[in-house]
């Protein structure tokens, strides 16, 4: 999904205050980060995932890899720490972050 520059703005306003719910360590991206990924990310739309390694290269190829195994939107990424989107179809008001915050 193409996002333009306002809208990535407002995410990463929304983003600012949540915690990660995901960490990815240096065994990389597994079948169980992916799915406990698209489990958060089903809830909440928005999430942030924490990279746990140690090697710049290795975690931006990590946080490419685990944005394209889920379908998700790269917003930003702050050291460790990765910003991802993926809408809901169907989302639930009482845990979606983004409905939340309106």
């Amino acid at each position: 999904m193409a996002l333009n520059a306002e809208k990535k703005r407002e995410l990463r306003a929304i983003g600012h205050k949540l915690k990660p719910v995901v960490i990815v360590s240096e065994n990389g991206i597994t079948e169980g980060v992916v799915e406990e990924t698209l489990r958060a990310l089903g809830d909440h739309e928005l999430i942030k995932v924490k990279f746990a390694v140690l090697d710049r290269e290795a975690k931006k190829q990590l946080m490419a890899e685990l944005c394209e195994a889920c379908g998700a939107d790269l917003i930003q990424t702050i050291g460790k720490i990765a910003l991802i989107l993926k809408p809901a179809k169907e989302p639930n008001p009482r845990l979606s972050n983004l409905l939340r915050v309106l």
